[in-house]
């Protein structure tokens, strides 16, 4: 089965005035459909640079990146806008929901914007999704009035409204207390397995690494491990 995710030879050089700085240094990365992937790394390793080029949101010096078998560096930013919405889902850390619209609403947000409005087919697969999180009973609740964890559960389920080829996540439990960043990774782990949804997830908290599948570890620019749950504590 082909990769969803296949990056070769990234390098991403910022430029201040005359001084120019490689944040990363060649990096190649696979992942195989239905990984739950931890991307680790200090500060300044380049681990969310390194997020924000395969989400399309910069575009690396040099190098390739392919998306569920499709070259998308060179994309334009209307392409990549439209790869975006279409073929990825996002979880943020402190999770940018619009506060006075309701969890469906918030959910269904990616496929209504490109459409001007939520029609009943996006609804009825929103509120799913939402009961799929275990948020029946706050459907239509506007997002201020949700606790921290129930924010990052509507944002998982907003993520997997278009039904991605991957998703990214960065820091998805760095805003949470113990017991709700415990929730979330529970259910992160949950959609992985029972849905088969690929995750990147960017973090430097060793406990969410521990919980998934594989961990890839950058540092200075490079990748320094990559390695397969067998060899990962629980």
């Amino acid at each position: 089965m082909s990769a969803v995710l296949d990056v070769r030879e990234i390098r991403m050089t910022f430029r201040n005035g005359d001084e120019l700085t490689e944040v990363l240094k060649g990096i190649d990365l696979a992942l195989e459909p239905g990984e739950l992937a931890a991307l680790l790394g200090a500060s300044g390793s380049g681990k969310s640079t390194l997020l924000s080029i395969v989400g399309l949101l910069l575009r690396p010096t040099t190098g390739t990146i392919t998306i569920a078998g499709q070259r998308v560096e060179g994309f334009s930013d209307t392409e990549s806008a439209l790869f975006r919405n279409q073929r990825l889902g996002f979880i943020f850390q402190f999770h940018h929901l619009l506060p006075d619209f309701t969890a469906t609403e918030n959910v269904a947000f990616p496929a209504a914007a490109p459409a001007g409005g939520i029609t009943p087919s996006m609804r009825q697969r929103a509120r799913e999704l939402l009961a799929r999180v275990g948020l029946s009973d706050r459907m239509d609740f506007p997002a201020r009035r949700l606790s921290g964890g129930q924010k990052q559960r509507v944002a998982i389920a907003r993520a997997l409204m278009n039904k991605p080829d991957l998703v990214l996540a960065d820091e998805p439990t760095g805003s949470l207390d113990r017991i709700a960043a415990e929730q979330v990774l529970d259910l992160m782990r949950e959609v992985n397995r029972e849905d088969g949804a690929t995750f990147l997830i960017c973090t430097h908290d060793e406990h969410v690494a521990a919980r998934c599948t594989r961990r890839i570890t950058l540092q200075d620019g490079h990748v320094e491990g990559n390695a397969q749950a067998e060899s990962i504590s629980k």
